[in-house]
């Protein structure tokens, strides 16, 4: 654990870099909420809902916002990921209908600037390795792959009917004139002249070939689902560049998240961030969902991508789930292991759950709800990463009956309050116990009276004395959850004793 801790020191200084600007001026710890679940009821109001949320957000802590696709997909249900128009932001009759399931393009930008008036920053959702809904099919010469080793051919080439072409009748050539035939993708699953299932065809053509570096999953996981886009395609390759920063001024957006990142060419990615940073003159901080539950993936992904933007801190997510699945054996020691807040924590975006890992959906891997108010604990009070909270731990989820989230808003907002005011300083860490671990910031200067203590378990409650600086000698602190009524003084040496109830977390703040 010291080789951790003296990484997280160096975090402290190198943080800001990565923060939204409006986080530093304002000395203010970031914190990120993904402000969308999968079952959000179709009714157009969800962009009209977030901006009336706005003055609750910033309020309360946080101070960027990861909203869900904003374009058009294959019709108005689409959650969004079945990417069809990415320049229609509810604004054309395309696929049945103008609004998204979100929405109208309108109330997109009028959400923003209410966002923006609180101090909030916006990051898009970027969908990009893939097209759904072509407008009409094509003949393309292809070859069918073993699902399970996508390099290996288990067919001679023949001729499909492909669902690969893309002119978007409803929008015509507003926007952008670009247009997408077969030679613009590598593949796809579904022939429609024969409509056959559980098959995946590689295109034949000039150059044409799986997407490298990917994931090495399957051979190769450049394909995923739909029609599957071509990075080797330098025609791609510039629309797509150019698309990134249209989608970022039309939205006035500050950031990005990468949906899908396993999949599409690492080099690719890089680049297109850099390129939309140029192109648009802004720090557009960018995340990517990189689903892989493998630190040496998630590093050398961030290395073939030039590391120049953040990851998801899938490794942590899962050790959540796992120490909320044991029933109190989990070794609490263990939390922080092959995790990216670990070695690489000025590129990690921790999160407990997400719209992917909710009940019912494809990643199913839900924190159990008595142990998120820890997990929250955890990423909202230390140190390293980014945090990002979930829309549906806040509101609570829909669509699995008997299985959704519940809301814990009473729990999460004191956390949120924590780390808004509290959660500075030098920390030191006591992750030395199976069931009880902890940690403390000391405060700084610049926040008055910050500093504070926190406690975790999957056990049955203890204590732990722990050291928050001779700067608060003397204050007398409480538990910011409510879990425990007992007060504490800090001793002259700056150490104090605290305690926390059997499977809860606890955060001592200056009363």
């Amino acid at each position: 654990m010291k080789r951790v801790a003296g990484l997280f020191l160096i975090f402290v200084l190198t943080f800001a870099l990565i923060l939204p600007a409006e986080s530093i001026r304002a000395a203010t710890n970031g914190t990120m909420m993904q402000y969308f679940e999968w079952y959000l009821p179709n009714d157009g109001q969800h962009w009209n809902k977030m901006k009336n949320d706005a003055a609750y957000l910033s309020g309360s802590g946080i101070t960027a916002v990861w909203i869900p696709p904003a374009y058009k997909g294959n019709g108005q249900a689409d959650v969004g990921y079945g990417a069809y128009d990415l320049y229609d932001l509810g604004e054309f009759n395309q696929k049945g209908t103008v609004r998204t399931k979100y929405g109208t393009k309108s109330e997109l930008i009028s959400a923003i600037s209410s966002l923006h008036g609180q101090g909030i920053n916006v990051y898009g959702d970027v969908v990009m390795n893939h097209k759904g809904g072509a407008d009409f099919t094509e003949d393309v010469k292809a070859v069918e792959v073993n699902r399970d080793n996508r390099n290996q051919e288990v067919s001679g080439e023949y001729t499909i009917k492909a669902w690969t072409g893309f002119t978007f009748p409803g929008r015509g050539n507003t926007h952008s004139s670009f247009k997408w035939n077969w030679y613009h993708f590598d593949g796809t699953d579904w022939d429609e002249s024969r409509k056959l299932q559980n098959k995946i065809y590689k295109f034949r053509g000039t150059g044409k070939a799986w997407d490298w570096e990917v994931a090495t999953e399957y051979g190769n996981y450049d394909y995923l689902m739909y029609a599957d886009v071509d990075y080797d395609h330098p025609d791609v390759v510039n629309e797509m560049k150019r698309w990134g920063t249209w989608y970022a001024n039309t939205l006035n957006l500050d950031g990005f998240r990468i949906d899908a990142a396993k999949h599409i060419k690492h080099s690719f990615l890089g680049d297109w961030v850099q390129s939309v940073r140029t192109s648009t003159g802004k720090e557009m901080f960018t995340v990517a969902e990189y689903w892989q539950n493998n630190l040496g993936s998630l590093e050398n992904y961030l290395n073939k991508s030039g590391n120049n933007h953040s990851v998801f801190d899938v490794p942590l997510h899962y050790n959540f789930q796992a120490a909320s699945s044991q029933g109190g054996y989990y070794d609490m020691r263990n939390l922080l292991n092959g995790t990216v807040a670990s070695k690489v924590p000025t590129r990690a975006v921790t999160f407990v759950d997400n719209h992917d890992t909710q009940p019912g959906q494809a990643l199913e891997s839900t924190v159990q709800t008595w142990f998120k108010p820890l997990a929250y604990s955890f990423i909202l009070t230390r140190e390293a990463g980014y945090p990002n909270v979930f829309y549906g731990d806040i509101y609570g989820t829909k669509g699995t009956s008997g299985r959704e989230i519940p809301s814990l808003k009473s729990k999460i907002d004191p956390l949120l309050k924590a780390r808004k005011d509290f959660a500075y300083g030098a920390q030191r860490d006591y992750i030395d116990h199976q069931d009880v671990i902890g940690w403390t910031r000391e405060g700084n200067t610049e926040k008055s009276k910050s500093g504070l203590a926190t406690l975790i378990t999957d056990g049955p409650g203890g204590s732990k004395r722990m050291y928050v600086g001779t700067r608060n000698a003397g204050e007398v602190w409480y538990d910011l959850t409510g879990n425990r009524t007992d007060k504490v003084t800090i001793g002259s040496d700056g150490w104090a004793t605290f305690n926390v109830n059997g499977g809860s977390a606890s955060v001592y703040v200056q009363q």
